[in-house]
C-alpha cells in the first residue's frame, strides 16, 4: 500500500504526457443485456375453424389448445418445446379444429387484456416487459376518482410505476405513448396486422 495512504494523505495523482496529471479513470458500469421475452409468451396467431384470423394468443396457451386436441398447428418456428417423452415445434400459427362464433362486442376488462391492447409495452416508458414484469397503472390515480376502465388502465413497467405514484402522467414528467382505448374487434385486427408484418408465416393468413 502506498505510504500516503497509510498516513491520511491522497494517494499523488498519476503524470502523464508533458507532466499533466491524468484523468481519474472511471470504473465502467456494467450495460445490462435488454431482457428478452420467453418462448412461452411468444404471439401465436389464432384462427377459426375457416381459415379466419380471430384472436393473438401466447404460446402456452396454444400448447395447451394444440395438447387438449382443440387446435392444430398451422405454422411453426425452430424452437422446440421438450418434455420427458417428447419435443413439439413451436407454433407460429393455430387453427381450432371446430368454428367458435365470434362476438363483435368489446373484449371483457381484464389484465390480460390490457397487456394485450399495449402489447406488453410500458405505455411510459415504451420498452417491453414479460407480463410477470409489468403491472397496471391508472393514469388518472384513484385516489382523484380516477376509474378502472379501459380509457384509464395503462400497461407500465415497475419503475415507471414506481416514478408515477400517486400522480397524473404530467405531474410526474412521464407522458404517454398513446391514449388508452376499449379493446374491439378493430383493434385485434390492427394488433393482428402489426405483428403480421414481422412474422412473414401470419402474412397470408391476414387477407382481410
Amino acid at each position: 500500500m502506498d505510504k500516503r495512504h497509510k498516513i491520511g494523505l491522497r494517494p499523488r495523482p498519476e503524470i502523464g504526457f508533458g507532466g499533466i496529471p491524468l484523468a481519474p479513470s472511471v470504473p465502467k458500469v456494467p450495460v445490462s443485456a435488454p431482457k428478452r421475452i420467453s418462448v412461452m409468451q411468444e404471439p401465436v396467431l389464432v384462427l377459426n375453424a375457416t381459415f379466419e384470423p380471430i384472436n393473438v394468443t401466447a404460446v402456452r396457451r396454444a400448447l395447451v389448445l394444440m395438447l387438449k386436441g382443440v387446435a392444430q398447428a398451422e405454422e411453426t418456428n425452430h424452437a422446440e418445446v421438450r418434455s420427458t417423452s417428447r419435443a413439439i415445434l413451436v407454433p407460429s400459427v393455430i387453427r381450432l379444429l371446430s368454428y367458435r362464433h365470434i362476438p363483435q362486442q368489446s373484449r371483457a376488462l381484464s389484465r390480460k387484456n390490457i397487456l394485450l391492447r399495449d402489447r406488453n409495452t410500458c405505455q411510459f416508458c415504451g420498452c417491453a416487459f414479460p407480463a410477470s414484469e409489468l403491472t397496471l397503472d391508472h393514469v388518472m390515480p384513484r385516489s382523484r376518482g380516477g376509474r378502472s376502465s379501459w380509457e384509464n388502465l395503462v400497461a407500465c413497467c415497475y419503475a415507471c410505476n414506481n416514478q408515477k405514484g400517486d400522480r397524473t402522467p404530467e405531474e410526474a414528467g412521464l407522458r404517454l405513448q398513446r391514449r388508452p382505448r376499449p379493446f374491439t374487434l378493430h383493434t385485434s385486427r390492427q394488433l393482428m396486422r402489426l405483428i403480421g408484418h414481422r412474422d412473414e408465416k401470419w402474412r397470408k393468413y391476414l387477407f382481410y
